[in-house]
């Protein structure tokens, strides 16, 4: 690829962030949320927002090597330290009704080697302190978008068997693919078709109002209670303002709640879980009774994998069941990206933790209790795990007990 093309593409990639992802509207401030690393094309979104109307941009930025530095260096006893001004911009942007763009953590293997137990107050820390973040998202107080932009540590996890001095451009050129920018002359026009096509599945299982889905596949025998009311989504969100976004790019997933106290049975990964960017669990299954994890087993860090679970009192929950063709972009690309953003679009997946609000009916004006009642659960994380995979068979249950198939071999058996 020539050095032009790269550049036009790299641009094409920016567009459809700020004008597909965002949707910026004429006069909204805009809040970016880069790595270090990703200085320059944090620039370029700058642009790009700019010129599609956007008043005011903002930069809030984060630094893989200064937490490694902490790690190395500072008091064991100092993790439960964190500033608030980051989360007091976060609010006050959510309160002026900005539009924002968070990068995904770049580096899943960052604090693997780390003490656990230090981890885990670091995690909890993290937790406290993006509540304001995951109150913004869950409440739709927001139009915003996730994204993931290469680093050096990322594409080293990603194309080890690419040479060092050409895996960012490789990487760029493997999102690119991913992101719809190089496979259509026009990416803007063909990721209001991809939407169409997503909203489209939504629609179809909202009709059927299965009462649960019965999931099969090897070393997964899993029973997931659907709640009344649910609402089946895809990634095009509106907010309270009315304004739509595509929270993630790229996006193939169409996705709901689980009944909070009815997922019984088994489960096995196929992906390893990535945890807030910085470390990874493999090869693990999970045994759910009425609801909530009571085993848990992991050949690589296990340890993480409880500590986890016990976050808070609904940690070992779930809050979400997602649904992707394993015929997605992603899955067959055959890489493995250790980034949840990109992982959990190459497979089905579930989420250990809360459920978004919006996934019930009137679910966004629900109380507490009232959520809770209703089959939703609240804690403090939302943490996405794979599932899927070609040998994965899917069942919706109707009202009258009905097994209809959803999915066979990880493909949707409907078309729309």
């Amino acid at each position: 690829m020539t050095d032009q093309n790269f550049e036009k593409n790299l641009r094409k990639y920016a567009e459809v962030v700020i004008r597909i992802g965002i949707n910026v509207q004429p006069g909204q401030r805009v809040l970016l949320m880069p790595w270090t690393e990703n200085a320059d094309f944090a620039r370029l979104l700058a642009e790009e927002a700019y010129k599609a109307g956007a008043s005011f941009v903002d930069v809030l930025w984060d630094d893989e090597p200064l937490r490694l530095t902490r790690f190395a260096h500072a008091p064991k006893d100092s993790f439960d330290l964190h500033s608030n001004w980051p989360s007091e911009a976060i609010v006050e942007a959510g309160k002026r009704g900005d539009a924002i763009v968070r990068m995904a953590n770049p580096d899943p293997t960052l604090l693997l080697e780390q003490d656990p137990e230090i981890v885990k107050v670091f995690q909890k820390t993290q937790y406290k302190q993006l509540a304001p973040w995951s109150n913004l998202v869950r409440n739709r107080r927001i139009n915003w978008v996730g994204i993931a932009v290469p680093t050096s540590r990322w594409a080293a996890n990603v194309l080890p068997d690419v040479p060092e001095g050409d895996r960012i451009e490789a990487m760029w050129n493997l999102i690119f693919k991913m992101c719809r920018i190089t496979t259509t002359n026009d990416p803007l026009a063909e990721w209001q078709r991809h939407i169409a096509i997503l909203a489209a599945r939504s629609r179809y299982l909202n009709q059927k109002k299965y009462t649960a889905l019965k999931l099969n596949a090897p070393g997964t025998d899993l029973w997931v209670g659907l709640p009344q009311g649910q609402k089946w989504l895809s990634a095009q969100m509106e907010s309270q303002a009315g304004i739509p976004s595509v929270v993630n790019i790229p996006t193939e997933e169409t996705f709901t709640a689980p009944h909070r106290t009815q997922v019984n049975g088994t489960v096995r990964s196929t992906k390893p879980l990535n945890v807030r960017g910085m470390m990874y669990i493999d090869k693990f299954s999970l045994t759910f009774k009425d609801g909530k994890v009571v085993e848990a087993n992991a050949e690589v860090g296990e340890e993480h994998l409880h500590n986890l679970l016990e976050t808070d009192a609904n940690a070992s929950y779930l809050g979400e069941i997602a649904l992707v063709p394993h015929s997605s972009p992603i899955s067959q690309s055959g890489r493995l990206f250790l980034n949840t953003l990109y992982d959990e679009n190459a497979s089905c997946h579930l989420a250990l933790g809360s459920a978004y609000r919006f996934s019930f009916e009137g679910g966004e004006e629900m109380t507490p209790e009232e959520f809770e009642a209703a089959g939703g659960n609240s804690s403090m994380i939302h943490t996405d795990f794979m599932i899927g995979s070609d040998a994965i068979d899917i069942d919706g249950v109707t009202a009258g007990g009905k097994l209809e198939p959803v999915m066979r071999g990880g493909e949707w058996v409907f078309e729309v």
